[in-house]
């Protein structure tokens, strides 16, 4: 047999396909192309797995944000309510003082010292009625109850270790500040409202709530 040529069109041929012809004498040929990936497949690829991964994270993020205003929002509302049940206790405490000492018309005067004792009174809360607006700190052996200066109740809070929050700055500074308004709405009814502003990652938020104080029956 001689001896057979190969030129470099056949061998560049023979590297893409290849045929063979079975013992029926049917011929067949198959293709097999080794060419690499060209640029823009290799961009698609690129695009296609950096969109999977993406959408992933940017969900998992959102959720840890949602999860982070949800817990705030709840320590927020908690330090709302704690303001309006510390008015109510500062009623309860007149009531109580005019009750010890006695006399034919206690609930009256218990009502009158809340609303109108002096502002060094701190069971006072004539320094709080509207437009004034008042900050709590609890544990304030002094003046729990501050009025606000004019530029609003903007002191902000802190946690202490034991949990309680304060404006003494002794424990971890946190986003919250309270205030306190008291709005007359009739002689024998005083409306207690009591808000608390945060900002997360630059955008504020605030927790108010409401309620109704009257004097004891």
């Amino acid at each position: 047999m001689g001896k057979a040529f190969i030129t470099k069109r056949e061998n560049k041929k023979r590297n893409s396909d290849f045929s063979f012809t079975d013992k029926r004498g049917k011929h067949h040929q198959h293709y097999s192309y080794s060419a690499g990936f060209t640029l823009i497949e290799t961009m698609v690829a690129i695009a296609i797995l950096t969109l999977s991964i993406a959408g992933p994270l940017y969900a998992a993020s959102r959720a840890i944000v949602a999860a982070q205003t949800a817990n705030e929002q709840l320590t927020a509302s908690y330090l709302a309510q704690e303001g309006i049940e510390y008015v109510r206790m500062m009623r309860d405490d007149e009531y109580l003082h005019a009750y010890s000492l006695g006399g034919t018309n206690v609930s009256s005067t218990a009502w009158t010292n809340f609303l109108t004792d002096p502002p060094s009174d701190t069971s006072a809360i004539t320094q709080c009625i509207a437009p004034n607006e008042c900050t709590l700190d609890p544990l304030s052996p002094t003046s729990p109850i501050t009025q606000c200066p004019s530029g609003g109740c903007t002191a902000p809070l802190y946690l202490l270790s034991n949990g309680a929050y304060s404006e003494s700055g002794t424990g971890t500074l946190t986003a919250f500040s309270r205030s306190i308004q008291a709005v007359t709405v009739s002689p024998t009814d005083e409306r207690i409202i009591c808000t608390v502003s945060w900002s997360f990652h630059g955008v504020p938020y605030s927790v108010t709530i409401r309620d109704h104080l009257t004097p004891w029956q």
